[in-house]
């Protein structure tokens, strides 16, 4: 035998041998029986290879994390460079800019009116406008705080880098903090809803800027809900499926939805709708009452066999808790190990609710800090508590603007690796897609640092505060005012909540003769029937802990300069009729709805005044 031989016949060997125990190792992380050898090798190889993607890009970040005014400036003067040519950067002159600084000088912080008229140029088609790359999609903002829509042009690069960037890392990162995520091949419930779309003149579509699911079939076989349930266009509709196809699988070892908020909705909507998903798992059957495509019914239905034993197992899961929902989760599906959720910001209420109640005992993970405008932060620290996020300065080019000096038009910025810890900055932002130096409306404050980057945590959007005497009352300090009022109320929870300032309500509200400002709360409360009443000294409570909390608020409460907090008690529900009627009444779409803490637009407003309890 000569040497070539023997080379291929050891080759041949070790090849069948590695094989073998890749196949046997399939075997072992099967999640159960009725899981074919294929799906499983196609879930094993997928989550594998992200998580092998993961470890490469983590270690890329954490590099550029240790010389971050140099990645920084490559990553700035590599987006002008590419761009030189375009009406945008020829208007700036990007092609002879060789420094942060130039940059700086030349180029004005921006909003998002100093883009329209571009990217409606670039919706009609042209070329060249504010990149040399075509956009892949213009995604759409919410606009559910009342702002308004604004269309982001995407290029196909910036969807790269953030599934590279940014998923494969937060994948990598839950897997070594909870190693039981990847160590059976189990399936996820996907929380989304298909958007609606519209397409711009250029053929582009234009819609929220999120992964779809029917768009991603290779990925399809690591979600419960098959490829026709994503194809449902009505949301309560297309949940109910999502719920029916993971109640079936009793492995199910992750949930995943955009924001707390949706994951709140999915697991109140299990308790309310429980009779009838059980019928259907019992029998095999898919609710006749559900408004689905029959094309759609039909492909469904297919997939669903009688299932009496599991029905009776979800029944029981739900009778041990009693009266109370604690832990009902990890009752129902034993092996969940993972709920990946946005949890900071205004989803703080949601994430709270799930951690005391549905989900106690099971972790939930705020893996990205991300917008339309792209990848803002990666959460590298799955286990810990608030939620902290390292920006990436390879990714996008960051300024910051100290937040006592937001008020001005154009302010001194410092850079990454100039902020303090400990400090409050409105994020500022250059992007893969065309915005330059442009304010995101975002308050982070830096609670420390990674070698030489900072980390930082989400506090609210800029307008997201209440501000009738110049007080700027945040969002997050009435909340934790709001929690603390809340915890002294016995037998009562909160569900939800938002404010808004007098001048939005004064002409609706007779017995406010007052023209003192004053700020207004509208709660919906577990444990409170529609009969009763807070008493006066419950209300007081909130506003007592405002003026606890805020020295400045105290100040101008004691002067007689802002009025008593107005609380209005809403009907049960109130907060989930308030979601339908904003995505009926603007372009948000059910995956991007955010309830805005601090209501600026006056028809949301009068929509909950007239959800007050009598």
């Amino acid at each position: 035998m000569d040497i070539l031989t023997l080379i291929a016949c050891v080759t041949g060997v070790l090849v069948s041998v590695v094989l073998l125990l890749v196949g046997l190792d399939v075997l072992s992380k099967k999640s159960h029986s009725k899981q074919s050898f294929g799906q499983a090798l196609r879930h094993y190889v997928s989550i594998n290879a992200l998580s092998l993607l993961g470890k490469i890009y983590r270690n890329k970040l954490i590099r550029a994390t240790h010389k971050v005014a140099d990645a920084q400036t490559a990553f700035l003067l590599s987006q002008l460079k590419e761009n030189g040519d375009t009406e945008y950067g020829k208007r700036y002159d990007f092609g002879t800019v060789t420094s942060v600084r130039e940059f700086q000088v030349r180029h004005p912080l921006t909003r998002y009116d100093h883009y329209a008229p571009y990217v409606q140029k670039m919706t009609d088609g042209e070329k060249g406008v504010l990149t040399r790359q075509q956009p892949a999609l213009f995604g759409v903002s919410s606009g559910t705080s009342g702002e308004g829509n604004k269309i982001i042009p995407t290029l196909k690069k910036q969807q790269t880098t953030f599934f590279l960037h940014a998923v494969s890392v937060l994948y990598c990162c839950m897997v070594e903090t909870f190693p039981s995520t990847a160590h059976r091949l189990r399936k996820s419930l996907k929380i989304f809803y298909n958007p609606t779309w519209r397409t711009s003149k250029a053929g582009v579509k234009i819609g929220p800027n999120s992964s779809t699911p029917s768009r991603q079939q290779s990925v399809l076989h690591m979600y419960t809900t098959p490829l026709a349930g994503f194809e449902i266009l009505s949301e309560p509709d297309a949940l109910y499926v999502h719920l029916l196809f993971a109640l079936k699988d009793r492995h199910l070892g992750m949930i995943e939805g955009n924001f707390a908020s949706l994951v709140y909705n999915a697991v109140t909507t299990l308790h309310r709708c429980l009779v009838d998903l059980l019928s259907d798992i019992r029998h095999g059957t898919l609710n006749a009452k559900l408004n689905v495509d029959p094309s759609v019914r039909a492909r469904l239905e297919k997939l669903l066999q009688p299932d009496p034993a599991r029905a009776d197992e979800i029944q029981k899961a739900f009778d041990e808790g009693g009266e109370g929902a604690e832990g009902v989760c990890g009752r129902v599906w034993p092996e969940l190990c993972m709920v990946l959720t946005v949890d900071s910001g205004t989803f703080t209420p949601y994430a709270d609710k799930l951690r005391e109640t549905y989900l106690k005992g099971i972790p939930l993970y705020s893996p990205l800090y991300a917008a339309t405008e792209g990848l803002v932060g990666i959460n590298l620290w799955p286990g810990d508590s608030p939620s902290r996020y390292l920006p990436h300065p390879c990714v996008q080019f960051f300024e910051f603007i100290p937040v006592e000096c937001s008020d001005l038009e154009q302010p001194e910025t410092v850079l990454l690796h100039q902020v303090q810890e400990g400090k409050e900055y409105e994020l500022v932002l250059t992007n893969i897609s065309g915005l330059y130096r442009y304010r995101l409306g975002d308050v982070v404050r830096v609670t420390g640092f990674l070698n030489q980057c900072p980390i930082f945590e989400f506090l609210y959007r800029m307008g997201q505060f209440l501000n009738v005497r110049g007080e700027k009352t945040s969002e997050a300090l009435f909340y934790t005012a709001l929690k603390d009022a809340v915890a002294q109320w016995s037998g009562l929870a909160l569900v939800d909540y938002c404010c808004a300032e007098s001048i939005l309500l004064d002409d609706v509200i007779s017995e406010n003769k007052s023209t003192v400002p004053r700020y207004h709360v509208f709660l919906e409360l577990e444990g409170m029937e529609e009969q009763d009443l807070l008493s006066e000294d419950q209300k007081t409570m909130i506003d007592d802990f405002l003026c606890q909390k805020s020295y400045v608020y105290s100040s101008f409460r004691k002067k007689g300069s802002i009025d008593v907090t107005q609380v209005h008690v809403l009907r049960h529900g109130a907060f989930h009729q308030l979601r339908s009627y904003v995505i009926k009444n603007t372009d948000a779409s059910s995956n991007q709805f955010k309830v805005p803490r601090v209501l600026k637009h006056k028809p949301f407003v009068d929509f909950l005044h007239g959800q007050v309890l009598p």
